[in-house]
């Protein structure tokens, strides 16, 4: 059976990774990204371009995102030129990124309106993994939209994960995010507060990591804090987004957490320091300038 053609739209570290991945294996692409360097590379190995998000869809069995913000997802799925105005009847758009739940529903809704379906798929794992197609997947949507396209998905992660209907993967991402960043604002403050306490933070680490609290983030954290290793990969300006995309989705259900809007209230301040690029554990350095 004859591949898929795929259109791709976000070629940063991971998508571009993804693209490379899916072009080894065999697949035709169709580009779009706003760096010529980044679509360069893609075209070097074979890849196509369109000048236009319509003409993409129109030209694809599968359109691919990994995109940075619902903002910016929703622009390129309802511009003039965009997605929804050149998608065809039977194609599946998959958003690879970390989205609004709520958003996620209401463009499946307008692409089913169009007879096209639509997948959430956000990822866990390092670009690294992208490239030899071994990403954590967890994707949730119309399930013959998801067996439809499960094979293609087999072929960028070695991890795959069905969890039901549209919007529960973004929602499943969101929720393991504000564990993740809230554990490493916990735990950078931990180590923040035993070096103005005068505490010996190796210490403080082999105490800790000896009991219930250990986990890879604390590895992490403990790299930065201890070590000045930053290599968690992950930016503070990209755990303050997914914060404040937890707090809405929230919002949403009609509750609220207190824990979350402490440990947003923090990424925010860390960014607006000038931080945002540092990976998260970074954070330490903000709660140890920290004052009353």
């Amino acid at each position: 059976m004859a591949k898929p053609v795929i259109g791709f739209i976000g070629l940063g570290l991971m998508g571009g990774n993804m693209v490379e991945n899916l072009q080894k294996k065999g697949y035709e692409l169709y580009v779009m990204d706003l760096n010529p360097d980044a679509v360069a590379a893609c075209v070097d190995r074979g890849a196509k371009t369109a000048d236009s998000a319509k003409s993409l869809a129109a030209s694809v069995d599968i359109v691919m995102l990994c995109l940075t913000t619902s903002d910016i997802v929703e622009k390129v799925v309802y511009a003039e030129d965009g997605i929804l105005a050149g998608i065809k009847e039977g194609a599946v758009l998959i958003d690879f990124g970390t989205s609004i739940p709520a958003s996620t529903r209401k463009i499946g809704a307008d692409l089913a309106a169009k007879g096209a379906g639509m997948i959430d798929a956000p990822l866990g794992r390092t670009p690294a993994h992208a490239k030899d197609g071994l990403l954590n997947i967890m994707a949730s949507g119309d399930e013959a939209t998801f067996n439809k396209v499960k094979p293609v998905l087999e072929d960028q992660g070695e991890n795959v994960f069905y969890l039901g209907a549209l919007g529960a993967g973004h929602t499943t991402k969101l929720i393991n995010n504000f564990m993740g960043m809230t554990t490493v604002c916990a735990m950078s403050q931990a180590f923040a507060v035993a070096e103005k306490a005068g505490v010996d933070r190796q210490q403080l680490f082999d105490i800790m990591s000896t009991g219930p609290s250990s986990s890879p983030f604390m590895q992490f954290c403990k790299n930065y804090a201890v070590d000045n290793v930053s290599d968690l990969g992950f930016s503070i300006a990209n755990a303050n987004k997914d914060l404040g995309y937890f707090l809405q989705m929230v919002n949403d259900l009609g509750t609220e957490s207190k824990i979350a809007e402490g440990s947003s209230a923090n990424l925010q301040a860390a960014f607006d320091a000038g931080m945002g690029r540092g990976n998260v554990p970074e954070i330490y350095d903000y709660f140890l300038k920290l004052e009353k």
